[in-house]
């Protein structure tokens, strides 16, 4: 079995994240994509603006495209507020895996860039092997790589929106249809249902 473990805010879950999903197991071979929207990341100045529960039930519409995506419910928000790293994350998977299973890790190239700033790095590199995803023109440098990491480079994988970009629309007067072509379905109608990322109602 071949898993990847793939996160993120997911705020909210759009097609390229799907694109980069569908790549990744593709180029690897994967038989699970698990989508692990953070609860409270560590890495962020900026908290997610939809609620956890809202992203995930998004990330789980989203997963009924492709039979080997699965949302994860991993680093669901904790009650008192402490963030979710990846090393707990990544023991928590292992610990249910059979001999001979291989753990990947989807990450894009900015990120993993700064993988010495996380939370017990070493540990982190060592116990996944790393997809580490490039979109056209925003290349990593093969020389910030730790010295031992297990690495697949998936380059080129075309991602045209971000969810800063998405959000910023969604605040606009068009709405939802405004950013429909880059949304699933289900997610779409799901934005429409709930009112998420509307602007603020005067005096609020």
């Amino acid at each position: 079995m071949r898993i990847a473990l793939y996160g993120g805010t997911f705020d909210p879950i759009h097609n390229g994240h799907l694109e980069v999903a569908r790549a990744a197991a593709d180029a690897l071979g994967l038989d699970r994509v698990l989508f692990i929207p953070g609860g409270r990341p560590p890495h962020r100045g900026r908290q997610p603006e939809a609620p956890y529960q809202h992203r995930l039930a998004m990330v789980k519409l989203a997963c009924e495209v492709d039979a080997r995506f699965e949302a994860s419910d991993l680093e669901a928000e904790r009650p008192a507020g402490e963030p979710n790293y990846s090393i707990d994350t990544i023991q928590r998977v292992k610990a249910g895996l059979a001999p001979g299973d291989r753990l990947f890790f989807v990450i894009g190239c900015d990120a993993f860039a700064d993988i010495r700033s996380w939370h017990r790095w070493e540990d982190v590199v060592r116990q996944v092997e790393w997809i580490v995803v490039s979109r056209p023109g925003a290349e990593c440098s093969e020389d910030t790589v730790p010295a031992g990491t297990r690495l697949h480079w998936l380059r080129d994988v075309a991602v045209p929106v971000s969810s800063t970009e998405l959000r910023a629309e969604l605040r606009a007067a068009d709405g939802v249809d405004a950013v429909k072509e880059w949304l699933p379905a289900a997610v779409s109608d799901y934005l429409r249902v709930h009112g998420l990322y509307r602007p603020a109602s005067p005096g609020s």
